[in-house]
């Protein structure tokens, strides 16, 4: 980190060394250097006495009206209320007494370090049906929706559970010429066999106990729209069959009636198994399986979307923040570590659910690892390698709060309980420790 003193005192710059750790301090003792040096530097802090050379108030407001500069800490030999309000009112980041307290400066700086360190949140959301991505895999997708959107050919999107099948239908839909008509989805393996038939083609009236009316079935309620069918690979042989004539006689007949009704669909199908495979063993037809796969969409599982995963999270992060009314502002760091750590075989779905449930949890401006789910903080490989409880060698399993209790606890008995030097060890902020210090009640004394 890079700091600029404004100073007409030179020895205060070897006052304030030793609380620089590894940060570089330049100083300016006269007017010219020192807006030579604001001009021409990049600086992490500017310490900028309140008399320097008759215009401290003066560089305060330039550098508040120019905007994009260091945060600017105003220095005075005699502070009062009126200079303080006046300086913050300018965008000074704090206001010290000279001589300066000791440490002040240093927790100042970790405070910096910690902000760098944080991700704010995007203040504008994506457009409604926008797929968030900018992988080289998301790019590939995003061209062949791009192709298949302006024709009616069959699309058949693959992938695992959770990675945003349904969402490319839609889009599909959006920007098809079709956009304009109705969006039909209905999930293949969520209705029974029975069930299904009747849900798909629509039925006449005492087709079967319980008909008690004629009922539309999906493709003819998705008549010049789009008919989205989730899960196929799940679907019956029979079924199979039904579907296939739908597609290539362009009609279908309800359960219980003798008359074909002619249809105007366009079918997104999707499946998280291995269709070939299925042809393979039998278990799907293969004249089905080219007739959807017109054209083919593979959405890859989020552990191989690179940086993606912080696209998304940022964006659900942002849109639960604004749906739960809470003020969070940025992300630490820590937590797109955590996150990448972790395999996501939920994929989009398992970490649209995370961010859900760390908005809620959040009970701050900062979202912090703690607020994330237990199962993504604990890495499944270490859970999964464990040996059971009382193993041989192994220490029993403690609640996540004691474990943080039991290592604030030693951080403060390590530095003597210096607060500002316990909080940079243990990596969070300092006020963060203290509110943490008097929730476990290990004030001096308990450790």
């Amino acid at each position: 980190m890079k700091v600029l003193l404004l100073d007409a005192d030179r020895s205060l710059g070897r006052t304030i060394e030793p609380e620089l750790d590894d940060a570089e301090l330049t100083a300016a003792s006269s007017l010219s250097d020192g807006l030579r040096l604001i001009a021409s530097g990049s600086w992490d802090l500017i310490l900028l006495d309140a008399d320097f050379s008759g215009a401290g108030m003066e560089i305060l407001g330039r550098l508040h009206r120019e905007g994009g500069m260091a945060p600017v800490v105003l220095l005075s030999s005699a502070p009062t209320m009126d200079l303080a309000m006046e300086a913050i009112r300018q965008g000074a980041h704090d206001v010290l007494p000279k001589p300066l307290p000791r440490g002040r400066v240093r927790e100042i700086l970790l405070g910096i370090e910690e902000i760098k360190r944080l991700r704010p949140l995007p203040e504008a959301a994506p457009a409604e049906g926008t797929i968030v991505g900018a992988s080289s895999h998301m790019m590939g997708v995003f061209k062949s929706i791009a192709r298949a959107a302006t024709s009616d050919a069959t699309v058949l999107v693959l992938g695992e559970s959770g990675t945003g099948k349904e969402m490319v239908a839609r889009v599909l839909h959006s920007r098809s010429r079709r956009a304009k008509g109705p969006f039909v989805a209905i999930n293949c393996a969520a209705i029974p066999e029975n069930l299904l038939e009747s849900e798909l083609f629509g039925h006449e009236k005492g087709a079967f106990t319980g008909a008690i009316g004629r009922r539309i079935g999906r493709f003819e309620r998705a008549t010049n729209g789009t008919l989205f069918l989730d899960e196929i690979g799940d679907m019956s042989m029979a079924l199979q069959s039904k579907i296939l004539r739908a597609i290539q006689e362009r009609e279908v007949e309800r359960v219980g009636g003798g008359n074909p009704v002619s249809i105007d669909v366009r079918i997104v199908a999707a499946t998280n198994r291995d269709l070939q495979q299925a042809v393979r063993d039998g278990r799907f037809r293969e004249d089905l399986f080219y007739r959807l796969a017109v054209v083919t969409v593979m959405l890859p599982p989020l552990r191989e979307r690179g940086v993606d995963l912080d696209l998304l999270s940022l964006h659900y992060f942002a849109h639960y923040a604004r749906e739960h009314g809470r003020p969070i502002r940025a992300v630490a760091e820590e937590v797109f570590n955590v996150l990448h750590r972790h395999p996501w075989p939920g994929n989009v779905r398992q970490l649209r659910n995370a961010a859900e449930r760390a908005v809620v949890m959040a009970d701050g401006e900062i979202l912090l690892p703690q607020h994330l789910p237990a199962d993504i903080l604990n890495p499944p490989e270490a859970a999964g390698s464990a040996p059971a409880a009382g193993g041989q060698g192994e220490p029993p399993l403690v609640t996540l709060e004691e474990m943080e209790r039991r290592m604030i606890r030693r951080a403060l008995r390590e530095t003597g309980s210096n607060v500002t030097v316990a909080a940079e060890r243990l990596g969070i902020h300092r006020n963060t420790l203290r509110r943490k210090i008097q929730e476990y009640g290990l004030g001096p004394g308990t450790g």
